[in-house]
């Protein structure tokens, strides 16, 4: 039976009886349904994505869930013995490395979990079938500190106990499955009946539905039908890698006496480079942009008007030569005082900032794009110190770098930061003669000082916490709720701020993201100096995906 899909490394196999009504399967056809499995997951990624309390543009639990599946798969491929015992390891190992998001690391847990009871088996039967079910959620249960009703937990939970159930009267392992299938749906509908947000938001829990669509896929190919994957591309959320190839020429100069108005000007230049910075009125213009093209600059400039202080210099080869000094100054420190930080971040800008205040390592990942265990402990192994502090820097990144702590031999610390700025604050906190325990403390208060604002584009309309969203609008969200909507960014930021008592801080500073002009970002900075006269505001490039600006008050 095939299912059409060689990525995953799903081969024919055949069922102990008629496919249609199989009593027990072996170490081939296992890996098959479960290949079915996340192939339908798979059909369903945007759906699942979709299903977020939050009518944010960053949903990613069906990527997660399908890029764990993936691994676990990807890592049978090379198997030569296809006996259960030997399947179930390699899916559970598979899983546990390649987790992303909580979503990810409660389905390795649920599989882990599964691989205990199927170890020594040579069939899957519907009796043990059942039983690794149960033991699955045993072991999904005791991975979360806080385990949630109306989740991923509540339907493994509810859908392992009808395969008990089912189990006990009948030995046909695709009845057993269809019970699990029927109770998991039924578990996924009311899943808004214990979660209130889920409720007020008309949502189910995404988990939930991702599982179901596993189950779903794997019952399709015992029971006989096709399953066949879409054009979703793995790469969705990886998480990327900075190059520095972006680098060009830092160039400045002053256009006296302009023959443009200072909007002419800051639109050609735009144009380009990045990170473009126009300002002046009829007597001077001051120019800075980051281009690859200086002389075309220049240029333009002259033909506009009179130009003086020229300036440019080579980005990449003070980039290079900052590193290089940069990597030599952190790799002594680690030996001096065997202790290193590693955070995890989204965007250009965030990578240069944690670099800068000394991180030793930085993981390219965030929302929508969640580091895989593995990757994080890439990171920690990596390092020559053996006391790591790992920040995840957001809410879905925890549990990955829990369960990557979990699987080093170094002494690693997990800072539960939430958020970027949390992680840069925790950071500055952050000091190399200390020890670990110190640096802990100093570390967890520092991040729990700071107010962090977030602002992007509604995906849908909603409501949640009671505030009514439309498809299109601004929102933001202080400290991961949602709190503001509007027709424009400054209406949106204007309530954070309200909301944060920005008032009762020293710095607000504005990161602003990929998408966002800096002429922009300073225009918000410059109206928000207007109301908090007594507070310093600072301007950064972030460079973060989704989110047009992200706000942190300290």
């Amino acid at each position: 039976m095939e299912t059409g899909n060689q990525d995953l490394g799903i081969i024919s196999t055949s069922f102990s009886e008629p496919a249609r009504r199989p009593q027990q399967c072996d170490g081939a056809a296992l890996r098959e349904a479960l290949g079915a499995g996340t192939a339908w997951l798979e059909r369903h990624i945007d759906l699942v994505n979709s299903l977020n309390v939050f009518p944010v543009p960053d949903g990613d639990t069906g990527t997660n869930m399908f890029l764990t599946m993936q691994a676990a798969l990807r890592e049978t491929a090379s198997l030569v013995d296809l006996k259960v015992s030997r399947v179930v390891q390699a899916i559970s190992h598979g899983a546990l490395m390649g987790a992303r998001g909580n979503s990810g690391v409660i389905l390795s847990q649920l599989l882990r979990g599964m691989a205990k009871v199927l170890d020594h088996e040579t069939f899957v039967t519907a009796s043990n079938l059942a039983d690794a079910l149960m033991e699955g959620v045993s072991t999904a249960y005791k991975g979360v500190i806080k385990p949630v009703e109306g989740t991923i937990l509540t339907v493994a939970r509810e859908a392992a106990a009808a395969a008990k159930r089912a189990a006990g009267e009948t030995d046909d392992i695709s009845d057993v499955l269809q019970a699990t299938v029927n109770e998991a749906r039924s578990s996924v509908a009311k899943t808004p009946s214990l979660l209130p947000e889920l409720r007020e938001a008309g949502v189910v829990d995404a988990g939930g539905q991702g599982l179901l669509l596993i189950l779903e896929g794997a019952l399709r190919l015992l029971r006989g039908e096709r399953v066949e994957t879409s054009a979703v591309q793995t790469t969705l959320a990886a998480p990327m890698v900075e190059t520095g190839a972006e680098y060009g020429y830092d160039t400045q100069l002053v256009i006296s006496n302009p023959q443009l108005p200072v909007e002419q000007v800051r639109a050609t230049i735009a144009n380009m480079g990045d990170s473009v910075m126009v300002v002046g009125d009829e007597t001077a213009i001051k120019v800075h942009v980051h281009t690859g093209r200086p002389g075309a600059v220049i240029d333009y400039a002259i033909g506009v008007g009179a130009v003086s202080d020229v300036l440019v210099e080579n980005m990449q080869q003070q980039s290079l030569a900052f590193g290089a000094a940069r990597e030599q100054h952190l790799s002594a420190m680690e030996h001096i005082a065997d202790i290193a930080v590693v955070a995890v971040a989204a965007g250009a800008g965030f990578h240069d900032v944690f670099r800068s205040l000394g991180a030793s390592a930085v993981v390219s990942g965030g929302q929508s794009m969640n580091p895989s265990t593995e990757e994080l402990l890439k990171a920690l192994q990596g390092l020559v110190a053996n006391t790591v502090i790992l920040l995840p820097n957001n809410s879905n990144v925890i549990m990955a770098a829990r369960q990557a702590q979990q699987l080093t031999d170094k002494d690693v610390r997990v800072i539960p930061t939430k958020t970027i700025p949390q992680g840069i604050s925790a950071l500055l906190a952050f000091n190399y003669q200390a020890g670990p325990d110190a640096n802990i403390t100093a570390m967890e208060e520092a991040a729990a000082r700071i107010q962090t604002g977030e602002i992007t584009t509604a995906v849908r309309s909603a409501q949640v916490n009671g505030l009514k969203v439309y498809n299109g609008q601004f929102i933001g969200l202080l400290n991961g709720d949602l709190c503001a909507a509007g027709e424009t960014i400054v209406e949106v930021a204007d309530t954070l701020l309200r909301d944060m008592h920005a008032e009762d801080y020293d710095i607000i500073t504005i990161y602003y993201g990929a998408e966002t002009l800096p002429q922009d970002a300073e225009a918000l900075a410059e109206h928000v100096r207007q109301t908090y006269t007594a507070q310093e505001i600072e301007v950064v490039s972030g460079g973060q995906p989704h989110y047009s600006y992200i706000i942190s008050a300290e």
